[in-house]
């Protein structure tokens, strides 16, 4: 029997200087812990002030580590890695499925050869697509011949393509010398625990060296093998996501021992994610009742752990083959029939001119935040509330209320505009007509809000959306998001101190699954 052996640095004594240990991981990353409340001073919410020249070339225009980027730039999936060595509570593979909108789940699996096709295809078609992504629906390490020869190719064709892959992490200490060789500077690595007793009740079983080990045994293996390998990426320069998936009742506490574990070992940015447990999924948690988390739930964690580090809060938990701005998926303009009919001229000296328009665009919007942040300067105020916001992109207002298949959520306070998540929705608008049943369906994912901000919005929704508390804003129609924010917030502390409003703590709102899919 093989016996893996315990890593050595899969915990650290307790007589270590922890603070000492946190810097000194950060500093080799080019990231310091000198930010607020004591988290690293970039991340996913980080401008380019606010980190080192090299770190921002790399983060600048990747919408997963950005949130600022997120907004402007876009990235795809090629689903060339079909098989996994580990069995996850919350996955269930599917192929050839166009109806879900999940991790896991493509239309078509492709050859290498036809994925540096799609890429070039797409980047053609698309010019802010700057990020091409591994991510499944099996492990790209569980797959590393066709995972790498599709990294070669793509680097040969499209060079300016940043180069990603997402893995659980069981085989990457066996693959960081190729990760290097390909300038994949950019690995997201899933770790839900670093206690396996937690672990056995999310992963059945892995396979590892020619053996399928099960349990406690199982998930020591896989979290011994997952702190080494983010130890040696940070090692090497290269910038990790640790992903986490919130399960309430099993690991949701835990997960605030997992972020300092991977803060300390060099981690960039931590995206804690809610499970997707809908039964119609098919996976063990979904079949056997297992919840996941509210929006309150989710956002009171992610607070928790930002103490510690970045956290990640527009992750919009991808299919593996996505394609498009985060929040959309153009997939199906892109099937393997369509991209092997394309003549395609990759044209980098077009990308580039779109790119550089669309920072242009960028820093107008960071000027217009910053300016109408300033109006708040001196005001002190306790009152923090949450507000929606119908956008296609670019960081504008820009989407009819009934049109949205998703609302961004911001949190106002004399701080400024954060972005602190997303929520998805039925669309409102069916034909021309609003869909009464839908709109219920709105009204439970932002019944946190104090606000809705929109492009446009009739007038039933409206009075539907007044009589809950949520105040329908249309007045700043295609104007910058947080600007736009802050300029109402600002009014409404005003009407509070006033007297004309009574200021009110919402209740929670509801985290919907299975939108967002692909439309042909």
């Amino acid at each position: 029997m093989d016996t893996p052996v315990e890593h050595e640095a899969t915990h650290v004594e307790s007589t270590v200087d922890m603070d000492a240990v946190m810097q000194q991981m950060a500093e080799h990353k080019g990231c310091g812990t000198s930010g607020g409340n004591s988290k690293p001073s970039c991340g996913s919410s980080a401008g380019q002030g606010d980190m080192p020249p090299e770190i921002w070339e790399k983060v600048k225009n990747h919408p997963c580590y950005s949130e600022e980027a997120h907004h402007h730039y876009a990235r795809m999936h090629v689903a060339v890695a079909p098989a996994c060595n580990i069995q996850c509570n919350y996955c269930n593979r599917k192929y050839d499925c166009a109806n879900e909108s999940r991790p896991g789940v493509v239309s078509e699996r492709l050859t290498p050869e036809q994925a540096a096709k799609k890429v070039v295809a797409v980047a053609s078609t698309i010019p802010q697509m700057t990020v091409l992504g591994i991510a499944g629906p099996g492990d790209p390490l569980a797959n590393p011949a066709k995972t790498f020869k599709t990294f070669e190719l793509i680097s040969q064709t499209a060079p300016d393509i940043k180069l990603c892959l997402s893995t659980n992490g069981l085989t990457l200490p066996d693959h960081i010398d190729e990760i290097a060789k390909y300038n994949v500077d950019h690995v997201t690595i899933t770790i839900n625990m670093v206690d396996p007793e937690v672990g056995a009740q999310i992963y059945p079983w892995i396979f590892y060296k020619h053996k399928r080990y099960t349990g406690v045994e199982a998930a020591k293996i896989l979290s011994e093998r997952q702190l080494q390998g983010l130890e040696m990426l940070t090692e090497r320069g290269i910038l990790c996501k640790i992903n986490s998936v919130m399960i309430p009742g099993i690991n949701d506490h835990h997960l605030v021992e997992v972020n300092k574990a991977v803060k300390s070992r060099g981690a960039f940015l931590h995206n804690i994610m809610p499970l997707i447990s809908a039964p119609e999924h098919g996976t063990v948690f979904g079949l056997n009742g297992q919840r996941g988390p509210s929006a309150q739930e989710l956002k009171a964690l992610q607070d928790n752990c930002e103490g510690e580090m970045n956290m990640m809060r527009h992750c919009r938990q991808c299919r593996a083959d996505a394609v498009g701005l985060l929040g959309e998926d153009r997939s199906a303009e892109f099937t393997t029939d369509k991209i092997m009919e394309m003549e395609v001229d990759y044209d980098l000296s077009t990308r580039q001119a779109y790119q550089a328009k669309v920072e242009e665009e960028r820093q107008a919007k960071v000027a217009a935040r910053q300016e109408e942040l300033e109006t708040l300067a001196g005001q002190t105020s306790d009152i923090k509330v949450l507000v929606a916001v119908a956008t296609k992109g670019s960081g504008l207002i820009n989407e009819h209320f009934g049109h949205a298949k998703e609302f961004q959520i911001y949190e106002l306070s004399t701080a400024g505009a954060k972005f602190v998540g997303h929520r998805r929705v039925d669309l409102y608008c069916q034909g021309g007509f609003g869909d009464e049943d839908a709109l219920e369906t709105v009204i439970r994912a932002i019944n946190d809000c104090h606000a809705v901000f929109v492009a446009k919005i009739g007038g039933c929704p409206k009075a539907d959306l007044k009589a809950q508390g949520i105040d329908p804003v249309d007045a700043y129609a295609h104007e910058y998001i947080e600007k736009s924010a802050i300029a109402w917030f600002r009014d409404y502390l005003g009407k509070v101190a006033s007297g004309e409003i009574v200021h009110v703590v919402h209740g929670d709102a509801e985290i919907r699954q299975g939108a967002l899919i692909s439309v042909a």
